[in-house]
């Protein structure tokens, strides 16, 4: 974490948020920590049957069906090894519980508002809806997800059909 982060961190500063940083490939995104369950190895899971490619399938963790989505497959960023660093987020979205699998976790970072920069607008050609903005800590880029508006868009609606059907 940068002293900067820490210190904003530190004096709980009221307009900063913290958000969990992970890595995509050469990428490194932030989602708001308050949407964060917890943080657990890849594991095998079940596949369902005509789900898109991104949805890799659903897990049962402690009796609740949790879709898996493959973040590297979302973002069209290529297939992806699994390896010992390959990690799903747990996520609750609006009393959803969604897993998404990320190369790894950087860190938790503490950004005012004013630290996250529009996003530039890329007009057809890349899909911005999802990104809130840019951040740049010290050398670092750091690509700020809504993951509520990702998650609870349309397409996604297929992560409910995908939860029925293995239930």
């Amino acid at each position: 974490m940068t002293d900067e982060a820490q210190k904003t961190a530190v004096n709980g500063d009221d307009d900063a948020r913290e958000y969990l940083t992970f890595t995509l490939g050469e990428e490194e995104y932030g989602i708001d920590i308050l949407n964060v369950q917890e943080i657990r190895g890849y594991d095998t899971v079940t596949r369902i049957a005509n789900s898109p490619a991104f949805i890799k399938g659903v897990i049962n963790m402690r009796g609740v069906i949790v879709p898996i989505i493959d973040m590297r497959l979302k973002f069209n960023l290529g297939e992806v090894e699994y390896n010992q660093f390959t990690v799903v987020i747990i996520l609750n979205i609006t009393g959803r519980v969604v897993g998404m699998v990320v190369d790894g976790v950087s860190d938790v970072i503490a950004l005012k508002r004013d630290q996250i920069r529009p996003a530039p607008e890329f007009g057809a050609v890349l899909d911005t809806a999802y990104i809130d903005g840019l951040a740049t800590l010290d050398e670092r880029m750091v690509i700020m997800v809504d993951i509520e508006k990702l998650m609870n868009s349309e397409e996604m609606g297929l992560v409910e059909r995908a939860r029925a059907e293995a239930g």
